[in-house]
């Protein structure tokens, strides 16, 4: 099952995000590789910076998904001011290989 998670980063966090974006991209590259991955990326602000990110993961369920965006460096080092978790249908655009 896939679940997406939409998550905003806190106000002025701007610095916390490079500096754990290096270890963030390596635990996706580790999900990626698993093929628990199915995409990502970040949000972006009126000026072009990055200030949240969506994530979509396959899991077993809800609880195994939260398990699994829980271990990324972002939320371990509270970047997020909300996140949002929803179990999700990917109908349109789907590459064959996802």
């Amino acid at each position: 099952m896939l679940f997406a998670l939409t998550a905003l980063d806190k106000p002025g966090q701007l610095q916390l995000r490079i500096d754990t974006r290096p270890a963030h991209v390596a635990y996706l590259d580790e999900l990626k590789a698993s093929g628990e991955l199915k995409l990502a990326g970040p949000f972006l602000d009126a000026d072009g910076k990055p200030n949240g990110s969506f994530v979509v993961v396959e899991a077993d369920d809800m609880d195994a998904a939260r398990a699994m965006l829980a271990r990324d460096p972002y939320a371990k080092v509270g970047l997020f001011q909300s996140a949002d978790l929803r179990a999700w249908n990917w109908t349109f655009g789907k590459p064959a290989t996802a």
